[in-house]
Formats: structure tokens, sequence, C-alpha cells
């Protein structure tokens, strides 16, 4: 089964309000549904599913069996649940409607994390299955991931391989009984200025195309998880912030120059449409890109 296709096979591809799917986002899939009232039949999946509520009938209900556990939650928005990878869920149960954003990991991200921090591997199957609980941490991450489902940002591709990893970290960090957090020096932690002007430069070269986190992390010579923490320690904000930057930046001189269409120059700097483009824009500038263009 493709990554993909998990949500497709356990909830059928009706209710759908937005899914990752036709994103091209890589390290996970994300698909935020709409649950009518009924159940769902038996399922085991292969990844981690992350379930997040995002609205509900007030007297909502949700009653599963998982791992020979039975639980009954009463939803609220920010309610969570997980379903490690190869628990078999026997039936679930919904007294009445509710939202909620479906975030499927895949085993790859927990062997990344396990190479960078060393030791036995991670297990994506030792994460407890659980049920209405509350993380503010994993309530934020799914609602970043949200946000660029619903409006794709200029730099999303890196956007979304950062919050896979800091998700992956905080599931394990918070949940797993495999945790093993390895301090160091923060010295460590500090991209040298080779490196660092190798990252700077493939991000200039290919300010028009769709980089992800892994180019970044491979011109640095590092793995993600480790390239992250480096980058942001080394510039003082994350590699999503300054790729978006650069690309604001770009814009600017794009329309500065006069010669394209504002619809052409917000493509050319990897936004999905005009209207996303200037919403950045005017959330960055104060001005929109017509006002900018005609005050340059």
């Amino acid at each position: 089964m493709q990554l993909e296709d998990q949500g497709g096979a356990k909830y059928g591809n009706r209710d759908i309000l937005v899914s990752s799917v036709a994103c091209g986002w890589r390290g996970l899939t994300v698909e935020h549904r709409h649950h009518p009232k009924g159940e769902v039949e038996s399922f085991q999946p292969p990844q981690l599913e992350i379930a997040i509520a995002t609205g509900c009938d007030p007297d909502c209900v949700v009653s599963r069996t998982g791992d020979r556990i039975r639980q009954h939650t009463r939803v609220e928005a920010g309610t969570l649940w997980f379903c490690p990878a190869g628990v078999q869920e026997e039936d679930i149960i919904l007294s009445e409607w509710h939202d909620a954003l479906h975030i499927y990991l895949p085993p790859a991200r927990f062997v990344d994390l396990s190479e960078v921090r060393g030791g036995a591997a991670y297990r994506p199957e030792a994460v407890p299955y659980l049920g209405g609980f509350y993380d503010e941490r994993l309530r934020r991450i799914g609602a970043g991931l949200l946000r660029e489902l619903q409006a794709p940002s200029a730099a999303g591709s890196v956007l979304v391989d950062t919050l896979s990893i800091e998700l992956t970290a905080c599931v394990v960090d918070s949940y797993s009984p495999d945790t093993r957090r390895r301090e160091g020096n923060e010295r460590d932690y500090k991209l040298d200025s080779r490196r660092l002007r190798r990252v700077l430069d493939h991000m200039t070269a290919h300010i028009e195309d769709d980089v992800g986190l892994e180019d970044l992390a491979r011109a640095a010579c590092f793995s993600t998880f480790h390239f992250i923490r480096m980058f942001t320690s080394t510039t003082g904000m994350s590699p999503h912030r300054y790729l978006s930057r650069m690309r604001l930046e770009r814009a600017k001189t794009l329309l500065s120059l006069r010669t394209m269409p504002i619809a052409e120059i917000a493509l050319a700097c990897r936004f999905s449409s005009q209207s996303s483009f200037t919403r950045a824009f005017r959330r960055a500038t104060g001005k929109t890109p017509q006002i900018y263009r005609q005050q340059s």
C-alpha cells in the first residue's frame, strides 16, 4: 500500500475536504476529512496515523477498539488520537459528526531520527494506541500543515519537510518508550561558512524551482534532522523562512523591473497563485505587489 492510499483504504474517498496527495509533499501525507455519524470498519495501518479534531457536533463521542484497548472520547477541537503502524483497529463508532486532520507518518522518518541520534532504532510501532488527549505542540504542527494545504506558500516543500521532522521528534520524545535524547554542545549545531555558502548558493540557483529540505541538507552534507537545527542556529531563522524571504526579495526585484505581469512573478517565485502571493507580500511589506510596483 502506498502512503497516500492509507486514508482512502480506511475511510473511503468521500468527505475529503482537502488532501496533500496532489501537492507532491515528501515525508508524510495529510488529509482534512469530514466524518459523519456512523461506523468505520476494521483496519490495520501500515503507517502511524495521527488524527486531530478541528470541529465537531457538541455531542460527538468517538468509541474505538485497538491493541485490546477500548476508548471513549468526547470530541473537542484539538482532541488527538494515535493509531500506530500494525495495530488492528477493530471498530470505530462516531455518535455524531466531526472534522479531523489526519496525518500519515511513514516509518522512514523514524529511521532518519534514529540515524541522527544513534543507538537502537526508533520503532514507529512502539508509539502507544492513544485517544482523547491534547498536545499543544502537535496541534500547532497540525495547524501549520493545514494552513499550507489551504494556502500553499512559496517555500511550502521546505516547510512541510520541517514540520514532518518536528512531528516525528515530538511523537518519539513525548510518547515512545524508545526515547533517548542526546545532548551536545551548542557549537556542534553551527554550520561552518563553507557549508552555509553551499546551501545559500543552492537556494539562489534554484529560487524558481521546487526546492525540498532534503535538497538543502544534501548541499550541506548533513541529514535533514541535523541540518534544520544547524541552519537555524547559524542564521537565526528556519530554512523555510530564509527561503521565503529570498523569494520575496526576488519578487521585489521583478516588480521593480516592470517586465513581467504580477501573475507570472507569483509563479516564478513559487507561489501557488497570484492571490496567495499578494497575501504573503502584503504581510511582509505592508503593501500589495501592485502598489509596490507603482512606488518603485
